[in-house]
């Protein structure tokens, strides 16, 4: 049986989050939108029409949802060459496929977007596939783009792990069956990621990867079984 090690990005690799929440605020003040930082934070994670909906309703005037989602877009740009990985990332990647799990990156980045993500995190040797929200009808918290991972690892739920730094990626997990693991790296507060569906929390990769022995990983990897709390 394969195992899959699902893993969202920004946030969860990448240290990311703050600068999508700058990049939202100012494409939202741009248009005449007065959002408030600490709400588009708890939005990151969403796909883009998806949050803009979360912020600004779904009785929002749509037809501005391609130029929001652009200003964000052009100005989330101008960081490609700056993104950086939070610490351990690449190790902990590389530490899991050395022990036999296969590792998809689970996100709602677009291409480029993604391949700054992936040159910043710099662990291609051990990512086996990605899914993203454009595979899928619905992006998180709807458990789509988890059920097209688990595909393309060609592992059951009950043999995986999906690791995730928002709600969105807990309950996406939760919602596909798959045991679900958060990281506090994103800013989300542990007892949001516990109540959304989050069997261990830790602080980032690095904490992860210092404990991966008696994380839901290591409790799979020594009982063959499903990677139970």
């Amino acid at each position: 049986m394969n195992r899959a090690a699902l893993f969202d990005v920004d946030g969860t690799l990448a240290d990311t989050n703050h600068l999508h929440v700058t990049c939202w605020w100012e494409a939202l003040r741009q248009a005449g939108h007065d959002v408030a930082m600490h709400d588009i934070h708890r939005a990151i994670g969403l796909p883009g029409e998806d949050l803009l909906a979360h912020l600004l309703g779904e009785d929002r005037d749509t037809d501005q949802d391609q130029t929001l989602t652009a200003g964000h877009d052009t100005l989330y740009r101008t960081y490609f060459d700056r993104l950086a990985p939070l610490d351990s990332a690449a190790e902990l990647l590389r530490e899991l496929d050395r022990r036999g799990w296969r590792v998809v990156l689970v996100t709602s980045a677009q291409e480029a977007e993604l391949d700054a993500l992936r040159r910043a995190v710099d662990a291609d040797d051990a990512i086996t596939a990605t899914a993203s929200s454009d595979d899928v009808e619905e992006g998180k918290p709807a458990p789509d783009p988890v059920h097209h991972a688990l595909q393309l690892a060609d592992a059951p739920a009950r043999a995986a792990v999906f690791v995730g730094d928002t709600v969105w990626d807990m309950k996406a997990a939760t919602r596909a069956d798959v045991a679900c693991v958060g990281l506090l790296s994103g800013g989300i507060p542990r007892s949001d990621l516990e109540e959304a569906g989050a069997r261990a929390v830790y602080r980032h990769p690095a904490d992860l990867l210092a404990h991966l022995d008696s994380s839901p990983f290591g409790r799979a990897a020594n009982t063959g079984q499903e990677p139970d709390p």
